[in-house]
């Protein structure tokens, strides 16, 4: 259960986003059939988003902001911190345990 982190390449180990920040990521997800389903070369550009604050899945918002400036890791999320029980059909199947493969490009911080 949780939210599970594999580091693949270091940080800067000081520059941590923190809730309200965003972040730019670059990410490749696949369930745990191995079956990928969304990432950011199928859409051409790193993805950009507030972390911390519900705009993203709980696990992402939990794990990424355990990962520093430049850090490339494996997020391995259980299903509650995803999409649950309901799953996202069809591209999710219910009770799936997601892994994620993220690099966290920057983080901006909050204005205010």
């Amino acid at each position: 259960q949780g939210v599970h982190i594999d580091v693949l390449k270091p940080g800067d180990g000081k520059t941590f986003p923190k809730r309200g920040d965003r972040v730019v990521i670059t990410y490749i997800g696949r369930d745990d059939r191995g079956r990928q389903f969304d990432s950011t070369d199928d859409h051409g550009c790193p993805f950009e988003t507030e972390i911390g604050t519900g705009k993203v899945i709980k696990g992402w918002d939990q794990g990424i902001m355990r990962l520093s400036k430049g850090q490339k890791a494996v997020l391995t999320i259980s299903s509650d911190l995803a999409y649950g029980s309901e799953g996202y059909p069809p591209v999710i199947y219910p009770n799936a345990t997601l892994i994620f493969e993220i690099e966290l490009l920057d983080v901006i911080p909050k204005r205010c």
